[in-house]
């Protein structure tokens, strides 16, 4: 095991055997991005530190995202709560170690291992060195957020904590066409869809763009960061993707890029950024100039499930929070984090907390699943994911 301060330390083709194809945001164009771009350092509050398994001939056997943090910002499991409570009491909770895609609420491996008989074995052995490497640190605690369920199990029964939390997917059950999914609704829905759809383009006044792949420009970027600085800087006041990130990704990841721009008199007013992975459409970031009635609904859920249903795409994950996005379709699924921490009083206080915790989000899960806008008279869609 050893770990690095940069993602460019580990051959592209290495890291990427063990985090597979399925999920861009593990891969290492996407990570090398976020740290060649400026978006990710220390300065900003991410200091890379990432976990390596090696054999005795230097190959690599497995790998871990994993990042030094000096604040919690950018992670959305949420643990500012936990460090106030921990200082009020005389401790010190920065710096603490993050398992993790900066920036990106995105469920997937964090454990990197290839798939074989000695994937669990390894992926257990990841896990207990990024606890070994945050004693050694003298670090507060360790968060492994967003890791996939089989990885929360294997890292409970390692002995970390155990978190959960609510997202909303939409599933793609073999539609034909966005009527043809419309058909599983209530009839209620079907019409506030359709109200919805024809007042975000005011009747044929926008025109929206889908991109991806050669079809992206310099100037389509240029006007998207342009909807990212401003949305950013009025939503959390501190955005972290530069504008060379943008650019980083249009050159290693452009064919996994599907950019949605609105136009109005030929010029962009808004828009919405998803990456495509193996069998799922990521919705990561919106913005606007002009603030217009339910555009952010077509331009970041409708347009995607257009898409997902156009290329036979399984699901779409439109990215954390939002129960309104249970009227568009989506359902809402259990997300996972995993905590280590240092100081066992600490420890057995959010213990109590997150058992607390996980019973909530349980009743919460199906508490919604309730107000889903399926037809009642219809097999409800499975959660498949």
């Amino acid at each position: 095991m050893r770990a690095v301060e940069r993602i460019t330390a580990i051959a592209p083709a290495a890291w990427d055997a063990c985090a597979g194809a399925g999920n861009p945001f593990v891969s290492h164009a996407f990570l090398a991005a976020l740290e060649e771009s400026g978006s990710c350092r220390r300065e900003t509050g991410w200091a890379p530190h990432h976990l390596v398994m090696e054999d005795a001939g230097g190959a690599v056997l497995g790998a871990v995202p994993m990042y030094l943090k000096s604040h919690s910002y950018g992670e959305y499991v949420f643990d500012h709560g936990w460090a106030h409570a921990y200082e009020r009491a005389g401790g010190r909770y920065y710096p603490k170690l993050q398992v993790a895609v900066p920036f990106t609420p995105v469920p997937g491996p964090r454990l990197l291992v290839p798939p074989g008989p000695e994937q669990a074995a390894r992926q257990r052995q990841l896990g207990l060195a990024c606890v070994e490497v945050a004693k050694q640190l003298g670090v507060s605690s360790l968060h492994v957020t967003f890791p996939t369920a089989q990885e929360w199990e294997t890292l409970g029964q390692a002995g970390l904590l155990q978190r959960t939390g609510v997202q909303f997917h939409w599933f793609n059950h073999g539609y034909a066409s966005f009527g043809d999914f419309l058909e599983t609704l209530s009839s209620r829905k079907r019409k506030t869809i359709r109200k919805e759809r024809r007042a975000a383009l005011q009747d044929g006044q926008f025109v929206v763009r889908v991109l991806s792949g050669d079809d992206l420009t310099s100037q389509h970027w240029d006007a998207f960061f342009g909807f990212y600085m401003d949305t950013g800087s009025r939503k959390w006041g501190r955005p972290y993707l530069t504008r060379a990130f943008f650019d980083r990704v249009h050159m290693t990841m452009r064919d996994q890029i599907v950019l949605v721009l609105v136009e109005r008199e030929g010029r962009a007013i808004a828009g919405a950024l998803n990456f495509r992975g193996a069998d799922a459409l990521y919705g990561r970031n919106w913005g606007c100039l002009e603030d217009h009635r339910f555009l952010h609904f077509e331009a970041c859920y409708y347009q995607a499930i257009e898409y997902a249903i156009q290329h036979k795409i399984a699901r779409v994950e439109a990215g954390a929070q939002g129960p309104h996005k249970l009227a568009r379709g989506y359902v809402p699924c259990t997300t996972y984090s995993a905590h280590w921490i240092a100081d066992t009083g600490f420890r057995d206080a959010v213990a109590r907390f997150l058992a607390a915790e996980r019973a909530e989000v349980s009743g919460e899960i199906a508490a919604l699943a309730e107000y889903a806008p399926y037809r009642k008279d219809l097999p409800p869609p499975e959660e498949d994911i």
